[in-house]
């Protein structure tokens, strides 16, 4: 009966080296990039009269964890209050890093953390609120770098890795999977987020998203959440929307975008079927702007862009991003459909 059992645990012990075999190896992932990030603090000079801490909602029981903490420091008059914690990682040897742009905003001193336990004073080169991505400076030399990766080859289901600073515990490493990808968030039109189900919190902000190459693909900035933490729900700004952002910002100091002049709806089954399309997709444009690019190309209320330089517009959502994303004086070729015809007109 004991030799029956123990080759019952044979099958039992190839599934679980099976198992083990197929997973992702998070433990060198981490060991190989965690260095690279780094942890923000950022403060301000003025005294908190409400008690409540910016950037955590005020419903948050974490409002109630974090007054706490910081009642028991020393009290001054005067004296400085934390006024925001993140995360970011560096992009160059001689200390250019990323972080959001909601981190480091109308801060009078930023502090980044390194792995090595070393402490430098940061400025903002320059920050875009409406990517919500922020480019610091920081005077090192052979800083550890990440490896940018290809958010257009995305998939959902994929694993991901996040490393951060959740509520200022510095290097903490969360796995999980892409959950949809090109998401648009109320008032951030311009950025086609990446859902994740990885556990991000307060002071995740502003920390990457790894593939299981070891590219970041993402920059970790919100999450969706009913009491201030994780439920789930987490969003990432694509690589590529960052680093677009990040080379303007070194060349120009400022950010720029194209614009269409165009108001525009989603596209439903029945409007479908109204305008003849064989499936919804596309924008439904509802107003022109008068002399806008669009008003000047032929651009008319009824059309549907279902096209940009030949990349199909599956949601209306994904219009704002796609034109943000040309450089302004350049032309571009839309694809509408006008009464059930394809038309090809030139911005």
């Amino acid at each position: 009966m004991r030799k029956y059992n123990c080759f019952l645990l044979i099958p039992a012990l190839l599934v679980s080296l099976s198992v083990q075999a197929t997973m992702p190896d998070f433990v060198s992932l981490v060991k190989q990039q965690s260095p690279a990030v780094v942890s923000i603090r950022a403060t301000g000079s003025a005294t908190d009269s409400t008690g409540l801490i910016p950037g955590i909602p005020e419903d948050s029981p974490f409002q109630e964890y974090f007054r706490r903490f910081f009642e028991r420091m020393p009290q001054s008059p005067q004296r400085r209050i934390p006024s925001a914690i993140g995360s970011g990682f560096a992009i160059s040897k001689d200390g250019y890093i990323i972080t959001n742009a909601h981190v480091v905003k109308d801060m009078d001193e930023i502090i980044i953390g390194l792995s090595d336990r070393r402490e430098l004073p940061a400025k903002v080169v320059g920050l875009d609120e409406r990517s919500d991505i922020a480019l610091l400076k920081v005077e090192a030399n052979n800083l550890p770098t990440v490896t940018i990766g290809d958010a257009e080859q995305l998939q959902v289901g994929q694993w991901v890795l996040a490393i951060g600073s959740p509520f200022g515990f510095e290097s903490t490493a969360t796995q999980g999977i892409i959950s949809a990808l090109g998401r648009s968030l109320p008032r951030d039109t311009y950025v086609p987020f990446i859902q994740t189900d990885v556990a991000v919190n307060p002071g995740n902000s502003g920390g990457p998203l790894f593939n299981l190459d070891g590219q970041v693909i993402g920059v970790n900035s919100q999450i969706y959440s009913r009491t201030g933490g994780y439920q789930g729900l987490s969003f990432a700004i694509p690589i590529d929307v960052a680093m677009h952002v990040v080379e303007q910002i070194k060349q120009t100091g400022r950010v720029s975008r194209g614009w269409l002049g165009v108001a525009i709806q989603a596209v439903t089954s029945d409007l479908a079927k109204a305008f003849g399309l064989p499936r919804p997709y596309g924008a439904l444009v509802g107003h022109v702007v008068p002399n806008s690019p669009a008003a000047k190309a032929g651009i008319q209320d009824g059309d549907i862009i279902v096209a940009v330089d030949g990349k199909t517009v599956e949601e209306s959502s994904q219009l704002p991003p796609m034109i943000g994303a040309i450089t302004p004086g350049n032309s571009v070729q839309l694809t509408v459909m006008r009464q059930g015809k394809q038309q090809q007109l030139k911005v």
